[in-house]
């Protein structure tokens, strides 16, 4: 196995390369730490239009795994989301889910502790593994993703011209999706996400995102819908007129305090089974110390946990995804 260090990342976490069942060879970042005995995993994905060696708020994730001891894969999944076999295809969700079986030989990994995380074009493709290899998660944390390609597509169609994130949406199809179209439906979390209900999945998103970012909060609130059971769905009609007013709708309950946010203040939280979702004051960003430290409370088998008092404080980084 070669290994090499990549700029932007800790020192001892270096580029290695992953065989592909399609002959291909998958790039990722990888820490194993040198202590024995099985780890925690912690498979961390890239943005939207970042590859493997993006590290910028990635890298707190790799940070995390050196300091309390965990197995750390950054994988490629086919890298930046233009091209046909990337953007939450059948070949990118092999790739994660391949990634995953390598680490398993390289490193004594606790299978009760392996974790997926991601932001932006990393949080579509989070809530995409959830719903379509629940199987192998302790717990999925998911932060302002795409729910849905072609009603993302339409978000950034302005006057019938694409932008460029639907531009990348058309490169990656091959066209532009329709309404209903079947390509972009198997590359939904929506499509998926029913499967999810058996897995801890928290999906948050900041209230600002699209004024000050790229994904409407919708896709947080409609994500979290298709894994919640009938009496806890949000009125769809409540969503929408939610995000063209950002004030609460009536009957919805203000979030209680989590102080592993921070100054990121919960505004709006609803919880189905395994499944939460969270509004937080805030844009298209994640935080890592909330996001970090409720993996760090999941086991598989085991009671979602949802409530973390206890937590390892990190510094503010609010990093946005691209």
């Amino acid at each position: 196995m070669s290994v090499e260090s990549i700029k932007g990342w800790p020192a001892a976490v270096t580029k290695v390369e992953i065989p592909c069942s399609d002959g291909t060879k998958q790039a990722a970042m990888w820490f194993n730490p040198s202590t024995k005995g099985k780890k925690p995993l912690l498979v961390g994905l890239h943005t939207w239009s970042s590859n493997f060696a993006s590290a910028g708020g990635d890298a707190v994730y790799a940070k995390w795994c050196i300091d309390q001891g965990w197995i750390f894969i950054h994988p490629d999944f086919r890298g930046p989301n233009w091209t046909p076999p990337a953007m939450g295809s059948d070949r990118a969700v092999q790739d994660v889910v391949e990634a995953v079986a390598w680490a398993k030989t390289q490193a004594e990994v606790d299978d009760t502790r392996v974790y997926l995380i991601g932001v932006s074009g990393g949080g579509h493709m989070a809530m995409q593994m959830a719903g379509r290899h629940p199987e192998l998660w302790a717990g999925v944390s998911a932060w302002c993703g795409i729910a849905d390609i072609a009603q993302w597509h339409r978000d950034h169609t302005k006057d019938g011209k694409p932008d460029r994130y639907a531009q990348n949406i058309e490169a990656a199809l091959g066209h532009a999706p329709s309404a209903d179209d079947a390509e972009a439906r198997q590359r939904s979390p929506l499509t998926h996400l029913q499967n999810a209900a058996s897995v801890p999945l928290d999906i948050a998103h900041g209230i600002h995102d699209s004024r000050k970012g790229s994904v409407p909060f919708t896709h947080a609130l409609l994500a979290f819908n298709q894994v919640a059971a009938a009496a806890d769905k949000l009125p769809v009609e409540a969503i929408q007129a939610y995000y063209d007013s950002q004030t609460l709708p009536a009957g919805w309950t203000v979030s209680p305090p989590d102080a592993t946010f921070g100054l990121n203040t919960p505004l709006f939280r609803q919880t189905s089974g395994n499944t939460r979702v969270t509004l937080f004051e805030g844009g298209h960003e994640i935080v890592h110390q909330a996001a970090l430290n409720w993996l760090a409370k999941q086991r598989k088998g085991q009671p979602v946990v949802w409530e973390v008092k206890d937590f390892i404080p990190l510094a503010a980084d609010g990093t946005s995804g691209k």
